[in-house]
């Protein structure tokens, strides 16, 4: 029998950690890229070429295939993570003002709460809750202001972003990944698989792909490479280590990364309420990993799947 979740003590946990915390803050530089470098109006090509690329090459690389029931469950999780996660984050973020879509993205810890109660069968964490709810707070103070205005369509679409992003992560860990499979492969198989689902909504809907320049080509170098190739590596490495709820807490730092990038690389200023923001924003974070460890449940082993650090 094996548990979901590592153990919350040591130098290997806090190290799992601050790496996968490195993957929000790269994505918090997405805004300033993509303002700054690509062509405008063309969400649809951005994150087709943010992640089919980035696929591609990982799958050069690591010259590793999913077989099996892992062709199912690499397509589910590059759907969930990568293929509606991208177009969902786009469409909210064009239908709405950029802080209520924010707002809406930081929500995402709440429903990874939800469904591992479900999915990993961990019992609710009072702790986790009040922190997912301390981290909305911040990221609202940081990004909204008196004039934001909703809409359906942008607000439907942020939630489920939100929420397909979470329900990804958890089924990442929930289960793990083959025998003899690194989180190298594993990323390229979700990159390569959302990919391939954005591919053709990108056409249909936006047509031929747009003359680039050098700026939109290192800008779109930049994305793939570090902001998706490297972070998603990172980010589902963390998720093998690091109990799924926890990880999910890692998100609050995107705005916030978001953020100070655009007050140092764009001279975007912050108001002193912005900054009351970002330090309740990260005491979120950090309340999430401080919160209390969930009861480990304990699920079937399956063929494949590798033993958790704390059974090695």
């Amino acid at each position: 029998m094996t548990t979901t979740t590592a153990a919350r003590t040591g130098n290997p946990y806090a190290g799992a950690l601050a790496l996968a915390a490195l993957a929000p803050i790269a994505w918090g530089s997405t805004y300033a890229v993509t303002t700054e470098f690509l062509p405008p109006d063309r969400p649809l090509f951005t994150a087709l070429m943010r992640a089919l690329p980035a696929g591609l090459v990982l799958l050069a690389i690591t010259r590793q295939l999913p077989r099996g029931i892992w062709i199912g469950r690499a397509a589910a999780l590059g759907i969930l993570n990568i293929g509606a996660f991208f177009p969902l984050l786009f469409l909210a973020a064009y239908r709405l003002p950029g802080g209520v879509a924010g707002v809406l993205g930081a929500v995402a810890p709440m429903f990874a709460l939800g469904f591992a109660m479900v999915v990993l069968a961990e019992k609710p964490n009072g702790r986790k809750v009040i922190a997912g709810l301390v981290g909305v707070f911040g990221v609202a103070l940081v990004v909204l202001r008196g004039n934001a205005q909703l809409d359906t369509v942008g607000v439907v679409a942020g939630l489920l972003g939100a929420a397909s992003m979470a329900a990804g992560t958890v089924l990442t860990q929930r289960w793990g990944r083959p025998e003899g499979v690194g989180p190298l492969a594993i990323t390229g198989w979700q990159l390569t698989a959302g990919g391939l689902f954005i591919a053709p909504l990108a056409f249909v809907i936006e047509g031929a792909a747009p003359a680039l320049d050098g700026r939109a080509v290192g800008g779109y170098l930049y994305l793939g490479i570090i902001g998706t190739a490297v972070a998603y590596f990172l980010w589902f490495r963390g998720i093998s280590r690091v109990p799924a709820t926890s990880i999910a807490f890692l998100g609050l730092l995107s705005p916030v990364a978001a953020a100070v990038i655009g007050w140092i690389a764009l001279g975007q200023a912050l108001s002193p309420l912005q900054v009351l923001g970002l330090v309740i924003a990260l005491g979120g974070t950090l309340l999430g990993q401080m919160a209390g460890k969930p009861a480990p449940a304990v699920l079937p082993e399956e063929p494949g799947t590798p033993v958790p650090a704390t059974a090695r």
